[in-house]
C-alpha cells in the first residue's frame, strides 16, 4: 500500500521526485518502527488498535493498520522528537502519514484520518532567503557578454566537439538557467520540463506545466526572449536540429537537464558574485523574484498566479520579508527610534 501511495503521488498528484522520495522514506520508517518488537504498542502486531485483520485482509498490512490510530501516531511523533529531529522534519513525517491515511480512506481501508487528531510540534517561522535586486542586476550586467550575439558568433566559428565550443555553450546555458529562474520565478522541475514549443515568441510568453499538471503562462521580457533565441541557435549548432517538443535546455551532448545539473549551474554562476551570500539554489532565485515583485507593489494575487501557487497562503510568506525590510528602514529613519537607540 505504501508503494501504491508513492506511485499515486508520482503519477497522479505529480509531486516532485524529491517529495515522493521523502514521503516514501518517511512512511517506511513509520512501518519499521511500528513492526519493531518492544514498542509501546506491544510486540509489533497491532495490539495498540486491535489486530486490524478485518480491515485490511490480514498480514503485515493489517498489522500496520492497527498502528494507524491517534495514540500510536502521537507516540511515534514523540519518538521522532526524542531522536533529535527538528520540528520541520517531524512535520514532514506527520504530513506523509496524514496523506497516506487520506489515501487509505479513498481505498476504503480507513474510515477517518487519525493523523489529523495529532497536534504537531511548533516550528519557527523561517523567512524565505532571497538575493537583492541590486545583487542580481550586478550579476546579470557582468555576465551579459555570455548571452550576446557577438560571443555566439565566436561559438559558431568553432568545431562543435571542441573544448572551446563546449566551454562557450555551457557558459551560455548556465547564464540562461539563472536568467529564466530569476526572471520567471519558475520551479526547478518546471525549468527542466520546458520544451522548445513552450516559448511563444508572438505573444512573448512561456507556457509552463506546474504541479498537478496545471498549465500557466508567464510573460517574457524582451531581453530574456532575445537570450533564448540566441541560445537556441547555439543549441542547434552543438546538437543539431530538434523538434518542437524537445527539451528547451539541453547539455552540450543534447541530453535533457536533470536536478543536480541545474543546482550546480546556479551555484557555479552565483558563487563569488558581489552581494550574493548564503545558499545558491534555484528556489532562492524564485524567492528573489517574488520578493522583488512584492517590493515594487505587485498585487499578491498576480504573484500567486505567476508562481503557480495553489493558495494565497503560500504566496503571503513573502510579505514577511517586506515587513522586515520596512522595520529596518523605520528603525534607521524614524527620529524617535534613533533617539531611543542612542539612549539604550
Amino acid at each position: 500500500m505504501i508503494d501504491k501511495y508513492v506511485t499515486y503521488l508520482r503519477d497522479v498528484r505529480r509531486y516532485s521526485p524529491r517529495t515522493v522520495t521523502l514521503y516514501g522514506d518517511a512512511l517506511r520508517a513509520f512501518a519499521q518502527w511500528a513492526q519493531t518488537p518492544g514498542q509501546a504498542g506491544g510486540d509489533g502486531k497491532g495490539q495498540a488498535g486491535g489486530d486490524g485483520r478485518g480491515q485490511a485482509g490480514g498480514g503485515v498490512m493489517a498489522d500496520l493498520i492497527g498502528h494507524l490510530i491517534p495514540s500510536r501516531i502521537r507516540e511515534y511523533e514523540g519518538h521522532l522528537i526524542d531522536t533529535g529531529l527538528k520540528p520541520r522534519t517531524v512535520h514532514l513525517h506527520m504530513s506523509a502519514l496524514s496523506g497516506f491515511c487520506g489515501f487509505l480512506m479513498k481505498e476504503g481501508v480507513l474510515k477517518s484520518n487519525p493523523a489529523k487528531a495529532v497536534k504537531r510540534p511548533k516550528m519557527e517561522k523561517r523567512l524565505p532567503e532571497y538575493y537583492t535586486e541590486q545583487a542580481m542586476d550586478t550579476y546579470l550586467s557582468e555576465s551579459e557578454h555570455e548571452a550576446d550575439a557577438d560571443e555566439l558568433q565566436v561559438l559558431l566559428s568553432t568545431a562543435p566537439d571542441s573544448k572551446l565550443a563546449k566551454e562557450l555553450y555551457n557558459r551560455r546555458l548556465r547564464r540562461l538557467i539563472v536568467s529564466i529562474l530569476y526572471t520567471c520565478g519558475i520551479r526547478r522541475a518546471e525549468l527542466i520540463g520546458l520544451q522548445i514549443q513552450s516559448v511563444d515568441t508572438g505573444r512573448k510568453t512561456f507556457r509552463v506545466l506546474g504541479k498537478g499538471d496545471k498549465m500557466r503562462e508567464i510573460p517574457l521580457i524582451p531581453s530574456l526572449l532575445q537570450e533564448i533565441s540566441l541560445y537556441l541557435r547555439a543549441a542547434s549548432f552543438m546538437v543539431g536540429k530538434r523538434p518542437a517538443n524537445a527539451p528547451l535546455l539541453v547539455t552540450d551532448k543534447g541530453r535533457p537537464l536533470y536536478p543536480e545539473f541545474v543546482d550546480r549551474a546556479v551555484k557555479a554562476e552565483l558563487q563569488g558574485q558581489s552581494g550574493i551570500t548564503g545558499r545558491k539554489s534555484p528556489h532562492v532565485l524564485r524567492h528573489s523574484l517574488a520578493t522583488a515583485l512584492l517590493n515594487e507593489g505587485t498585487d499578491l494575487n498576480a504573484i500567486k498566479q505567476m508562481l503557480g501557487h495553489s493558495s494565497l497562503a503560500a504566496t503571503e510568506v513573502y510579505t514577511h520579508n517586506s515587513v522586515e525590510r520596512l522595520k529596518a528602514q523605520y528603525m534607521n529613519a524614524h527620529p524617535r527610534a534613533k533617539n531611543e537607540d542612542r539612549n539604550d
